[in-house]
Formats: C-alpha cells, structure tokens, sequence
C-alpha cells in the first residue's frame, strides 16, 4: 500500500502553499484561527470567496465547463488539507457546495446559465430552507405550503435553523405542493428569492450569543414556477441528492489541527498537581486514544478517495465518516476544555471571530487583553457550537439507520 503522493500531486501542494502564502493576509490569518464555528462571519467569508474566485479555485468540485477547476479527488484533499493547515476562513457552503451542485445535477439551461456564475462570483448568497419546527430529521413531514396558481406557487409556512438567512438573498426549500399518503412525494424544490414580499426573518441567537440561525416565516409569497429544480412534486429526489453534499466533508485535516492545538495547550497548561498537562497519564491516554481514532476516520477517507478517483460511490461510508467526524469534533472540543482548565470560565465571545454578530457581547475596546491565555477565548464558544454537529445534515441516530441497512441488511 503506497501512502505518499505522487510527484504531480506534490508539486502541486507546493503551488497550493505559494497561493496560501500570498493570499492569506493578517486580517484573514487572524479571523481564521479565532473562528467558533464552522462558519465565518459574512464580510470575511466574501472577502475569501472573491479570492478564491479570482484565481479560480473557488469550486473545486464543479465540473470546469461550468467553471470548477478540474482537480482530481487527491488534489481537492491536498487543497482541504492545506486550508486547514493555514486555517483559512470558511466559505458558506449553501451556494457553492450545495445549491451550485444540484443546480448542475438536476438544474435547466436557463437556471444553470442565470444562477451559477453568480454563485461563483459570491453576488448571490444563499441560505437552505429545510427544517421546520416540527421537521428536522424526520425531513419528509414538512409541511410549508405551495399551493399552485398559474404561472407561480403561493408559499406559506416556516422554517428553522437557516444559518445566514439575514445575509442571503435567495433560499431554496423543500415545500409540499401534494398531500400525498406518502410524505416523500408531492414534496418540491423550489429556489425563492429572499426579498419577495411575504418573508420575514427573525433572529436566533445561539448559547455563544452569536446571530447565526435563523426562523423564516413565509406569508402568501409568489413564486415563479420557472425557480423549480427538478420535477414539480419530485423534490424528495432532489434532496437526497444534495445532501450527499452537505455530507460529503473531509474530516481529518481540520482534525488532526485541533488535536496538534490540544497538544500544545497541554503543554502549556499546568494539571492539578502544577506539573504541565501533558505529564498526566490520563490525559495522555485521551490523547493517544483520539489519535489512534483520529488516524482511522483519516484512513477511511483515503480509501474512499481511492474508490472516488476509480470511479466508484462512498455508498455507506459517507454516513460512516459524518457519524465518527463529527462524534470526534465533539471529543476534541471535551478535550480541550479539559486542557484549558479554570480558564474555561470566562466567556469571551467578543474576543474571537464568530460565525456572526454577538448581540450580547459587552462593549470592548481595540486593546482589551483576554482573560487568560489567547488561545483559550475560542474554546468554550467551540465545545457550544459544536454540539450541533451530531445532527445536523441529518442526525448521527438517522446515518446509524442508513448504515444498518446498507451494510449490515437491517
């Protein structure tokens, strides 16, 4: 089994590090390594995203008919790997990794010649309107009205949990247009432009006191006809192939650098006994454990990147390494408040780059000092943030069920 890379794709890692380098200036150096979330806030995010866009690597997986950069699978890992080594800023996934894909696998002429340049460009910004009060994992018993009416759809009802829906100026949701026996039918995808008359976006402010999700609230809101992806009332198909997306993340990198940061901090930081942290037996065992974990979630992905470059489909293992990636998210973040100890106390939100304005942070000055040390502000916002990660893109209980069926013939 040969683990290196071959010599193009070592050369083109170094082109990578050239562009990083430049591209990566103290504003986005300093925004990326105080991020909270997996989402950066929305002046940084378009400042990365013009970046990218003008060298062209801003979609890495889209074919390069319709502007992608024809990568091969291991060269769109070196690239993730090399972000999360530089700690670049995150993009929004909803137009580029989400709603830019679907448009290409299910999209027509008109709305793959009208939407997709634009989302290359960041001159749109989208949000997702999936989940509802009552409608998150169990997606199919949504129940956001659209109701025919000539040429348009009239559009009633809600949904939740929309990340960045006060940035974005156009959605798409699921809606059901049939009540069908079978909820996965009569459901449609529909791409809604945010400021038609009708919407309403109220805030949510999260345990971080960031302004990141969102409640949307449709009241009688037209829509044309022509915004439907796909076939009306086949939207459930639609779906499911978007999130083959939305779960199709590379875990390892960005984990591997949160446990290399666990590892200096412990250094750093002295135990009860007021020896460092990384003299603890226990610890260490923590730390070895997540290593050894870490390195097989990382080997899972090699070889499906191997499966990916034949030709071949993930299949279950994509629900396999959403379920272990983001279950070891969680421990890192457990970890790390560990490692921070008594200085896990003071929340100081402000003092990072959150994923969105803190509406509950106090008012500081340029030159307020944290309360200890510096790479400690990002720690308690992290471990909070990330307990969402086991649900959503469909929960961890829901990919256990999907694994069962799928491998074991459950």
């Amino acid at each position: 089994m040969h683990l290196g890379f071959h010599s193009k794709h070592e050369a083109f890692r170094d082109d990578v590090r050239r562009f990083l380098d430049q591209a990566m200036t103290d504003d986005l150096r300093k925004a990326g390594a105080g991020m909270t979330s997996v989402y950066s806030d929305c002046e940084t995010t378009l400042k990365w995203h013009k970046k990218l866009h003008a060298q062209g690597w801003v979609a890495p997986g889209w074919p390069t008919e319709h502007g992608g950069t024809g990568w091969d699978i291991v060269e769109r890992y070196i690239w993730q790997s090399e972000c999360a080594a530089y700690e670049t800023p995150s993009l929004s996934p909803m137009g580029v990794g989400m709603c830019g894909p679907v448009l290409i696998g299910h999209g027509n002429q008109e709305q793959k010649n009208y939407f997709l340049p634009r989302i290359l460009s960041g001159d749109d910004w989208w949000c997702q309107g999936y989940s509802e009060p009552g409608s998150g994992s169990d997606l199919a018993s949504l129940q956001m009205k659209a109701v025919e009416d000539g040429d348009d759809f009239i559009c009633t009802g809600t949904k939740i949990w929309t990340t960045h829906a006060q940035h974005a100026n156009w959605i798409f949701c699921l809606v059901r247009t049939d009540g069908s026996d079978i909820p996965q039918r009569g459901i449609t995808f529909l791409l809604i432009d945010m400021t038609s008359p009708g919407i309403t976006v109220e805030p949510i402010i999260m345990l971080t006191g960031e302004h990141i999700q969102n409640q949307i609230f449709f009241e009688d809101v037209r829509v044309p006809k022509k915004n439907t992806v796909g076939k009306i009332g086949d939207g459930w198909t639609v779906a499911k192939y978007l999130l083959q997306f939305e779960r199709g993340n590379a875990y390892a990198p960005k984990l591997k650098g949160h446990l290399n940061k666990i590892i200096s901090m412990a250094q750093s930081e002295a135990g009860s006994n007021g020896t460092p942290l990384i003299a603890d037996t226990d610890f260490r065992n923590k730390l070895a454990e997540a290593a050894i974990d870490l390195t097989a979630i990382e080997y899972t992905e090699h070889r499906v990147l191997s499966e990916l470059s034949q030709g071949g489909a993930p299949g279950a293992a994509s629900s396999m390494l959403k379920t272990r990636g983001t279950e070891m998210s969680n421990r890192l973040t457990e970890l790390a408040v560990e490692a921070l100890n008594y200085y896990i106390a003071p929340f100081q939100p402000h003092l990072t780059s959150p994923g969105g304005p803190v509406p509950t942070a106090p008012e500081t000055s340029a030159n307020e000092q944290a309360v200890g040390p510096d790479y400690g502000v990002t720690v308690l916002p992290k471990y909070l943030n990330d307990r969402a990660g086991p649900i959503y893109a469909g929960s961890n209980e829901i990919q256990r069920n999907i694994m069962s069926k799928a491998v074991l013939g459950l």
